[in-house]
């Protein structure tokens, strides 16, 4: 047990987490363009330069083989797979789905209409919806090369809990009548596709490294630079006392914070890194990566389009709540996940 535990950790550290990389990354900073790593500047570049090199190679890697996984779960097969399941073991159904195929908060909308239109009920597509954006495979390794498995595994496991009990209750409040008449007469779910073979699989998983980096390089390079900004120059006293263990409503300023931006769970990790190492506790962290995932002004704008504002509100005030009480509950267990 003792060398399996020391073989699994030096792969986590080898290949998650990528110390060799750290290290490469300080002798070129410090060797190469001549700044020192305790200092501010030569703190931040080597924040920055470490983190966007291990982040877009991780992303490449595990997009690649989540999208193999999910050429097995085009919407039509996804949607029938739902279909034959109600009330809370369709929500379960639901949220686990939406980890294999994980979507933005805006890109989860049409599937949104897709699967209501086809007559899912109204509680398992909002799982999906909750749960698509704020929880994928890619996540738990990336958080795990940031932080630990721990913390990795108890992400998606109250993701997940958050997605399954918002479409439960949205469920039981029999909410339907608050969508728009047209979602019900789209046929966005219903289209067929072809049959893949494995060549097919392949090409399928290179174009979605290609689609999604294209889309997110831009969320990642700004998130590492914020997070290589905060790491580098703003002194931790600033951070902890807006964000810090004492602030009794930090958990609730940075989901606030949180909420009008726009970024993959990959944009917000960096800054989520850089916030723990300032003292920050890591539930108000994960409560601000949540709030950007799971609810970006870009994608509550474009809901508004498909459902009443009292859907709206029911769906944004369950997940704040949620997210408020997560965000709590890991800062009360202080140091476990870390």
């Amino acid at each position: 047990m003792g060398v399996a535990g020391d073989v699994l950790g030096w792969m986590n550290d080898a290949v998650l987490k990528m110390e060799w990389l750290d290290v490469l990354v300080g002798r070129l900073v410090e060797n190469v363009l001549g700044l020192p790593l305790a200092s501010r500047l030569g703190g931040s570049v080597h924040f920055f330069l470490y983190d966007a090199v291990k982040i877009f190679v991780l992303l490449s890697v595990l997009i690649f083989v989540i999208s193999y996984v999910q050429s097995y779960f085009p919407p039509e097969r996804t949607r029938k797979i739902l279909g034959r399941f109600n009330g809370i073991g369709g929500n379960i159904l639901g949220a686990l789905l939406g980890t294999v195929t994980p979507f933005c908060s805006c890109s989860s909308i049409p599937l949104f209409i897709g699967f209501t239109s086809a007559g899912l009920p109204l509680g398992v597509t909002f799982s999906f919806l909750i749960s698509s954006p704020l929880v994928d495979l890619a996540s738990v390794i990336l958080l795990a090369s940031i932080f630990n498995w721990k913390t990795a595994i108890a992400y998606v496991v109250v993701g997940l809990v958050l997605a399954v009990a918002g479409g439960t209750i949205i469920s039981a409040l029999k909410m339907e009548r608050y969508v728009e008449p047209f979602v019900y007469g789209s046929h966005l779910s219903e289209a067929e596709l072809p049959e893949m073979n494995r060549r097919d699989r392949v090409a399928f998983a290179w174009q979605a490294v290609a689609d999604i980096v294209k889309r997110v390089w831009p969320y990642v390079l700004a998130g590492v630079a914020i997070g290589s900004v905060i790491h580098g120059w703003i002194p931790e006293q600033w951070i902890s006392a807006v964000l810090g263990r004492r602030n009794p409503l930090s958990v609730v300023i940075a989901t606030i914070i949180g909420v009008p931006m726009y970024a993959d769970i990959f944009g917000t990790l960096p800054i989520a890194e850089a916030l723990v190492a300032k003292g920050v506790g890591l539930g108000t962290v994960l409560a601000f990566m949540m709030a950007v995932t799971a609810l970006s002004l870009p994608s509550l704008v474009m809901l508004k389009k498909v459902v009443k504002k009292e859907l709206l509100g029911t769906f944004f005030g369950l997940v704040v709540v949620g997210i408020v009480i997560i965000g709590y509950a890991f800062n009360a267990l202080g140091g476990v996940f870390i």
